[in-house]
């Protein structure tokens, strides 16, 4: 079966391929964030504009007007819902840019089903003290929310605590959730999955499988005003030991940062490669995972000996009956 992970990498440097010239780390973070801003600001354009329950729950409905089903790429379900998006006036984009404004959107937008579910649950059911629900009030407000009986009791208690903070301002309860929080603004990033070849490539070096070289096109400018101001940026890339020989690679997300060691662009790389199914019995390693009161988690790795001994990894010995 094939599972898929990711890796961050590093975009130390790059190729224009226009001009042959080679440019810095410093260089292609800040080509990256032109493209990234503009992406961010198309994106946010379009949350503002759809931000309500009633466009969220179309596109969570998953089909369209026609009762079409709509598909799973969040760009292609905007599309199809006439949920259109335009750069800045002035500024010249290919509609592969728009395309990454409309995966992020449509992203945030199908993520904030379960928020707006989740608080329409509690206002419903809404607590005589918020502070301390009694035991019936907790099973209503579990009835109320799709799926909570999985869902931990602190999830709840912290929308309680945001409806609550609402109402101490406004004397009223929020209608619902996009009463209650603004609409976000988009992150400064490329989702390249969105894109095709032109404008995004990735391809592993054929002399060495720990090296790939990511092709996309960058502006030369912030605000390219014509297709000349795009050009094609060849950046080398160095896969940790972690993404195996025979992996298959997906186009990154970009992530722009600026900090004290100056400008830099992390790439976010996906990877697919073949494992053996897992079985749901015979094992001889596991691994304990619980919370920890001073740390987020708590785990540790135990394996059993063919005597019956479970041995800790890395951590000694321990005896005791396989579980």
């Amino acid at each position: 079966m094939a599972r898929t992970a990711t890796a961050r990498v590093l975009l130390r440097s790059g190729v224009d391929e226009k001009t042959g010239e080679v440019v810095t780390a410093r260089v292609v973070a800040e080509r990256v964030g032109w493209v990234a801003d503009l992406v961010a600001g198309m994106a946010t354009g379009l949350l503002a504009e759809y931000w309500n329950v009633d466009d969220v729950a179309r596109l969570a409905s998953g089909v369209d007007d026609a009762g079409r089903v709509l598909p799973s790429n969040a760009w292609m379900a905007l599309r199809r819902l006439g949920w259109g998006v335009t750069a800045p006036e002035g500024v010249r984009v290919n509609d592969r840019i728009v395309r990454m404004a409309q995966e992020q959107a449509g992203r945030i937008l199908r993520g904030a089903h379960h928020r707006a579910e989740m608080v329409a649950g509690i206002l419903a059911t809404w607590p005589a003290d918020p502070d301390r629900r009694t035991l019936t009030e907790w099973d209503a407000v579990r009835e109320a929310i799709p799926d909570a009986r999985s869902l931990p009791s602190s999830v709840i208690k912290a929308r309680t605590r945001q409806i609550t903070a609402f109402l101490n301002e406004n004397a009223r309860l929020p209608v619902d959730v996009f009463d209650l929080e603004d609409p976000p603004n988009a992150a400064r990033m490329l989702v390249l999955a969105a894109v095709d070849r032109q404008q995004a490539t990735l391809e592993r070096a054929d002399d060495d499988p720990a090296r790939a070289l990511l092709r996309l096109q960058l502006p030369v400018r912030p605000d390219p005003r014509s297709y000349a101001d795009w050009t094609w940026v060849a950046c080398p890339i160095t896969l940790p030991p972690t993404v195996p020989p025979d992996a298959v690679l997906h186009l990154p997300t970009l992530r722009p940062t600026t900090g004290p060691r100056g400008d830099r662009t992390h790439a976010d790389l996906a990877f697919s490669h073949p494992v053996p199914k897992t079985q749901r019995k015979g094992h001889t390693t596991a691994l304990g995972v619980d919370w920890g009161l001073n740390t987020l988690l708590s785990a540790g790795a135990v394996h059993r000996q063919d005597d019956g001994r479970i041995t800790a990894l890395g951590a000694g010995r321990c005896s005791g009956p396989v579980g």
